[in-house]
This record gives C-alpha cells, sequence and structure tokens, in this order.
C-alpha cells in the first residue's frame, strides 16, 4: 500500500468521524422552535412583562416629576418636598392600592398592631420604597428623600384583593382600578403648566375638567381632540377597561383604536409621557385631533427608547392574564343554564358576543346606531365605531356602570337596553336569566 494511498484512507476514516460526531451533536442539539426553546422563551417573556407591567414607567419621571413635581406633593416639605404630602389614607382614599405581599412581616404586625402612622407622608414613602404602592414607582436619593416617581401600567389596571385590609391586599392584575380617581391625583402636583399648555386651557378650567371624571374614568382622548365635556355637559372621559381576557380579541379598547400592543405604546408615550417612539399618522388629522396635530404626537421619536423593547413582552403578559371566575355561590346556576340557552338563542346576544371569547373573531366593531346609542365618543377614535367588549370576569368590572362611560347602572339595564333596541320583547323572567347566564363569565365552558 503506497503513502498516498494510506492518507486518502485515513483522511475517509477522519472525515466520517466528524461527520458522524456533528451529525450525533445535531441530533441532541434541538433547533430553535422545538418544544422546550419555545416554553424557555414563553417563561422568559411572561416573567419580563409582568415586571413591566408592574414596575416599569418608561422613563416617565421627566414628565411627573420634573414638569409637574407630583413627587414634591407626594412627600411633603418635611420630606423635602412641597405642602402637607400624602398619606396613606390620603392614598386610599384618592383609590390607589397597596400590595400586602410586598410587606415585611415586621410591619404588617406594626400595622395591626396600630403602631404605623397612617396620617403621615412619611410612611407613604417607606411603601414606595418597598415598591408596595401599586403602579407607583419611586427612585430615592441616599440619604433616604425622594428623588422622582413615575407610574406603570398596575395603577390603572391592577387592584387588590382586600384581604388585609380595605385597599390592601394581593395583586389581582388585569382587574381596572374603578376605585382610582386619576383627576385627583394629577390635580395634586404642584405645577400643572405643562398640561395647561397642551390644552390651550387655563388652571381653573383643568381643574375642574380633571374634577369631572371621578374614581374608575379617564379621559385619554382629551389630549388628542380637547374635547373635555360631551354635548350634555357630562365628562368625556370613561371608565378604566379590563387588561384581563384579551386573548384572541381584536381591538383592545372601547372605540378600537387599535390591538393591545398598540394601545400600549399609545398610552405609554402619550399618556403616561415615557420615553419612546409611537407612530400613528391618523393623530396627523388637525380636525378631528387638533391637540396631538399640534403637538406631533403622530410621530414620537426619543432617541432614549424605554417603551419599544418592552412592548412585546408586556404585550405577552397581558394576552396570558385570563379572566377572572366569580365566587361559588354568586350566581343561581339553574338560571345561568336557561340563560344561556337565550344568549345563543332568542336574545341574539351570541350573534356579536361570539362564544368562547364573547366578541367577534375579527373585526369586532359596530356604529352606534347599531348599538344604539349616540355617537360622541365613537366619533372621537380613527374609525368611529364602538367595539363589541368581551364579557369575561363582566362580575370584577361592574362598580361605576357598564359601557364605556358607565351609562347603565346594572347589567340589566343592557339587557332591558338591547330588549329594545333589537324588538326582542323578552319575559321579566328572561331578563333575569340572561343576567344570571352573563354575570359568571370568566369561568371555564365546554
Amino acid at each position: 500500500m503506497t503513502k498516498s494511498t494510506r492518507r486518502a484512507i485515513l483522511g475517509s476514516i477522519v472525515g466520517g468521524a466528524a461527520f458522524t460526531v456533528t451529525a450525533i451533536v445535531s441530533a441532541a442539539t434541538p433547533p430553535a422552535g422545538t418544544g422546550g426553546d419555545i416554553a424557555r422563551n414563553a417563561q422568559r417573556m411572561l416573567d419580563e412583562g409582568k415586571q413591566t407591567f408592574r414596575y416599569d414607567s418608561f422613563g416617565d419621571k421627566a414628565f411627573w416629576s420634573d414638569a409637574l413635581h407630583l413627587d414634591k406633593a407626594i412627600a411633603g416639605a418635611p420630606n423635602g418636598g412641597v405642602g402637607g404630602g400624602v398619606s396613606p389614607k390620603t392614598a386610599l382614599s384618592v383609590g390607589l392600592k397597596v400590595d400586602a405581599e410586598a410587606l415585611p412581616k415586621g410591619l404588617v404586625a406594626k400595622i395591626k398592631a396600630g403602631k404605623v402612622n397612617l396620617d403621615d407622608p412619611a410612611t407613604t414613602l417607606a411603601l414606595l420604597k418597598l415598591n408596595a404602592v401599586v403602579g407607583v414607582k419611586g427612585t430615592f436619593e441616599k440619604d433616604g428623600h425622594l428623588r422622582s416617581m413615575g407610574i406603570t401600567c398596575a395603577i390603572c389596571h391592577s387592584t387588590v384583593d382586600d384581604s388585609f385590609s380595605a385597599g390592601i391586599g394581593k395583586r389581582l392584575d388585569g382587574w381596572p382600578n374603578r376605585d382610582l380617581n386619576v383627576g385627583a391625583i394629577i390635580s395634586l402636583a404642584p405645577d400643572l403648566s405643562s398640561l395647561t399648555k397642551l390644552l390651550g386651557v387655563d388652571l381653573p378650567t383643568l381643574k375642574k375638567v380633571l374634577a369631572g371624571w371621578g374614581p374608575g374614568k379617564f379621559d385619554a382622548v382629551v389630549f388628542m381632540d380637547g374635547k373635555a365635556t360631551r354635548p350634555d355637559g357630562h365628562t368625556g372621559a370613561v371608565l378604566l377597561p379590563a387588561a384581563y381576557g384579551l386573548a384572541g380579541v381584536n381591538m383592545h379598547t372601547y372605540t378600537g383604536w387599535g390591538s393591545v400592543t398598540y394601545w400600549n405604546a399609545f398610552v405609554a408615550n402619550l399618556e403616561m409621557h415615557g420615553k419612546g417612539t409611537f407612530v400613528d399618522p391618523r393623530l396627523k388629522n388637525a380636525t378631528q385631533f387638533p391637540v396631538a396635530a399640534r403637538s406631533g404626537f403622530g410621530d414620537v421619536r426619543s432617541p432614549d427608547d424605554e417603551i419599544t423593547s418592552k412592548l412585546a413582552a408586556l404585550q405577552f403578559y397581558q394576552l396570558a392574564i385570563p379572566a377572572p371566575t366569580p365566587p361559588k355561590g354568586s350566581f343561581n346556576a339553574a338560571a345561568a343554564t336557561r340563560g344561556q340557552a337565550l344568549f345563543n338563542g332568542q336574545a341574539k346576544c351570541a350573534t356579536c358576543h361570539v362564544p368562547p371569547l364573547f366578541t367577534e373573531p375579527g373585526w369586532n366593531m359596530h356604529t352606534p346606531a347599531e348599538i344604539g346609542i349616540d355617537e360622541f365618543q365613537a366619533n372621537r377614535s380613527p374609525d368611529k365605531r364602538y367595539r363589541t367588549t368581551p364579557l369575561g370576569g363582566l362580575f370584577s368590572r361592574q362598580k361605576g356602570g357598564l359601557y364605556h362611560d358607565g351609562r347603565f347602572a346594572t347589567l340589566g339595564d343592557v339587557v332591558t337596553h338591547y330588549d329594545g333596541v333589537l324588538g326582542l320583547k323578552l319575559t321579566d323572567a328572561q331578563k333575569s336569566d340572561l343576567v344570571e347566564y352573563q354575570y359568571p363569565f370568566g369561568e371555564s365552558r365546554s
């Protein structure tokens, strides 16, 4: 055997061995997109999204602290701020919530024993240091003074179960905080000039608008179109919506501005005033959105973007939040069964509230005439329509009324409304059964 032949055979053996090793390694290392890889990515996004939803203020301290100086009002003069400060009692009275699970056991014991002064703003600062005030993020100097504060998604779209006391308990992410008085909180700020300038109004007018919102309502669109009141003189603010049960749902808001991630970007940039990027050419329409067009809200690009990289995980977490289930024994099961048959049949509810999404798959939007109400709020949106609101967890969001503006005090009033609009001619007993069926939405149903 010649040397060249031996080299050829040896090369073949080495090459074959290398191929075999490569094949074994490839078989042992699943390609991206396999089950384990997807599961790890899903868990990562859930964790990141939860962190963002609860604790990320997107750099909005530049607005809430540097412009409005709300941090100074919270701290109070004795703690390096201005005025009397905001005590825990005051914070709870305007609907802010406290995460009981963020409280150390020693502090819990002292609160129960009445050894914590809930009238002292210094106690509020201590709660902020613990990240215990839901939706409010404080940053502190080394000496303990509050340097700045911002707000997070959770301030409006989380509440607590009151398991410790009223306003203090375990977090309920995705639940609308219908106790939160956003207008009253903003009014606490020492300097509202940035908002008066934005809207082109004087301070008394702004404060009147903010006072008109009341608990559980916020008017995001007033900062786009400047329309603070309806033609009947009532506030243009709408109820804070739920952020749970949105998986599979197309439009996110009452009037269908866009998807979940669209609205997250809208709010983080234009309402929370974080630092990010937001593009919507529709807001350049000076006729419909004069404030937004004048302020350049149709194309916002911060050189220090603290929002965009977090939108994917934030959306993922929100879509994973299930609609809550009602307490056992809180509805009549037999009546609910009868109501289900009506819902899917004679009452025609399922035509729009298609089970199991309980909204239309696809374009879930309707004209005001189709649902029998006025067009004011619809006309403030780009498509001038109302969304078919998903019904999951309906029992947990009836405080403050139903529909976008709370115009119907009870679910029974909604049923009566559609009975008239659609000419259903339901009996009182049938209406009652429909209410019993819709109340427990959020439960798993086959």
